[in-house]
């Protein structure tokens, strides 16, 4: 059953569709200016609406994904593709396969 809702708080709606693991995890990463909007931090309180693009910083990546359905309650994962469509674009994916090839060049002396 789809609730039809206008608005959601953008840390229900990350931890709905399964991009953050708790909600916990969701207003930190806000409160640390990850989450962005039109490349604008943005608070957990965030009301976000249908077909907005949200950006996720996690390093060396910027993923982003556009907002299709809204929900509040976790989804199971095979109905994720319901809510939200993946719309990285391809050079960052790029970025972190050269990240992962070259990993263990740039990683300091004594520390592995």
């Amino acid at each position: 059953m789809k609730e039809e809702k206008q608005e959601v708080r953008i840390d229900k709606w990350l931890w709905s569709v399964r991009l953050l693991k708790t909600r916990t995890l969701a207003i930190e990463a806000c409160k640390k200016g990850r989450i962005m909007i039109q490349n604008m931090t943005v608070k957990s309180s965030r009301m976000i609406k249908r077909n907005e693009v949200i950006q996720i910083r996690k390093s060396p990546v910027v993923y982003s994904f556009q907002v299709i359905d809204l929900f509040e309650r976790r989804v199971g994962a095979k109905l994720v593709p319901d809510y939200m469509k993946d719309v990285t674009p391809a050079s960052e994916y790029q970025i972190l396969e050269m990240t992962k090839a070259s990993g263990f060049i740039d990683r300091a002396r004594g520390t592995g």
